[in-house]
């Protein structure tokens, strides 16, 4: 399997956690979504070979299902053939395949976190205080217990460090009355979208996150969207709340960082073979399930 940890291409424009982005001019950006991986928003020094394949991949999937709810901003994978006006540099075929031609929006720096089951850390919140992140829970509630509706816990978008709870009048202060109704609306029925979705194909979204950009006045849907890092993934068929459930995503990268003791500050401890190993084959077992494909290398 091939591990694409960094990328070197003309006119990079920004080099985030997990992808590089570069200008293509005319209004368009190459995405790149590399092998790294982050955790407790720190960057870990181990690689996921294929990951970044996986996370292009869905996110297109995905974006190219929801177009119906809100339009996006993308145009095309990179290994595809490019459409009229676009031209790319010289890209091997494995950064072809790992990324995907975008159109440049003003992007929102708001985390648009939904969660439809408690866990993670809205389970640890609700522990420690009986909300969750600062919203009323009702009582009783069981890790990994189903929500009665989807709630929208929107986080700020740290550059570095690690993303905080934002309430709502942080974020109508931020974007405005309207422009945070309408994120709260679209992160919802897409998630129930997808939710609805995936339920039919044995998983269980739990939570997921979206980003959302302005394009010639409206909003769109950008970024990474609905994959096995941004989502998680529950085994529907295993599912039993109560505890930490069976799952396709990172946070069985996460469960193995606690164990270690690590203190979620940077460094982080290198990932053992054998958890990249079953890190990737649950990200292969999402994408398949998922979108009915299998990852051709």
């Amino acid at each position: 399997m091939t591990t694409i940890t960094t990328t070197s291409l003309p006119n990079l424009l920004h080099r985030g956690k997990v992808r590089d982005t570069y200008d293509l001019g005319g209004g368009l950006l190459l995405m790149v979504a590399t092998d790294r991986i982050s955790a407790f928003d720190v960057v870990l020094p181990t690689a996921i070979p294929e990951k970044g394949a996986i996370l292009s991949r869905m996110s297109a999937f995905w974006l190219r299902k929801t177009a119906h709810i809100i339009p996006n901003h993308f145009i095309a994978m990179a290994d595809e053939p490019a459409p009229p006006g676009v031209r790319l540099p010289p890209l091997s075929p494995d950064i072809a395949r790992r990324a995907m031609i975008v159109r440049r929006a003003q992007r929102v720096d708001i985390e648009c976190v939904v969660r439809g089951y408690i866990a993670g850390s809205a389970w640890a919140d609700y522990k420690a205080t009986g909300t969750i992140l600062g919203r009323p829970a009702p009582k009783g509630l069981r890790e990994g217990d189903r929500l009665e509706k989807p709630l929208f816990t929107p986080t700020t978008k740290a550059e570095a460090g690690h993303d905080l709870s934002m309430t709502h009048d942080e974020v109508v202060g931020m974007v405005g009355q309207a422009r945070a109704a309408e994120l709260e609306e679209k992160t919802t029925v897409i998630y129930n979208f997808a939710r609805d979705y995936a339920a039919q194909r044995g998983i269980i979204i739990a939570d997921t996150k979206f980003e959302f950009g302005v394009l010639d006045g409206r909003l769109i849907l950008i970024d990474e969207v609905l994959t096995p890092d941004s989502s998680r993934f529950w085994d529907a068929a295993a599912y039993s709340p109560g505890k930490s459930q069976p799952n396709y995503d990172k946070q069985f990268v996460r469960d193995w960082l606690n164990s270690t003791g690590w203190d979620h500050e940077p460094p982080a401890p290198q990932l053992p073979p054998e958890i990249v190993q079953k890190t990737v084959q649950r990200y292969k077992e999402a994408y398949a399930r998922l979108t009915g494909e299998t990852l051709s290398s």
